[in-house]
């Protein structure tokens, strides 16, 4: 279990000349049918509700995915519906994290940055220490 935070800066100029910080942690993954860990580093985003992963690194990782019965449209910061459609799958994994052991379903979305990015409810739940 890692308890590390990382706090990765990126360099995107912002109208005021200021920098958008990118705050990362360190989780593992277990895959729950075959029980396979995998460490990755996951954003950490108080803008975003849920947690969801990158339809790419489903695919990569061979995830097992689960249909939903119907699909969830998701709405970006800016009110627009998400270009890469509704989300219509998920996986469940056991998260990791400072010693914690969490069995969730994660939504799977399209094309993103972030292979996995923790939202609001993780966030509120976990309260991680941010320096």
């Amino acid at each position: 279990m890692l308890a590390r935070v990382t706090d990765n800066i990126s360099m995107c100029d912002l109208d005021k000349g200021d920098l958008l910080r990118e705050v990362t942690v360190k989780i593992e993954l277990e895959r729950i049918n075959t029980q396979e860990e995998i460490t990755v580093e996951a954003l950490l985003d108080s803008g975003a509700m849920e947690l969801v992963m990158s339809s790419e690194f489903v695919r990569k990782q061979r995830f097992k995915l689960k249909k939903l019965d119907r699909p969830m449209y998701i709405r970006n910061v800016d009110g627009l519906f998400n270009k890469e459609g509704p989300i219509e799958h998920t996986v469940e994994v056991n998260i990791y994290y400072q010693g914690h052991r969490e069995r969730t379903e994660i939504d799977v979305i399209g094309r993103q940055k972030w292979m996995v990015i923790l939202g609001m409810l993780w966030l509120a739940h976990h309260n991680p220490e941010i320096d």
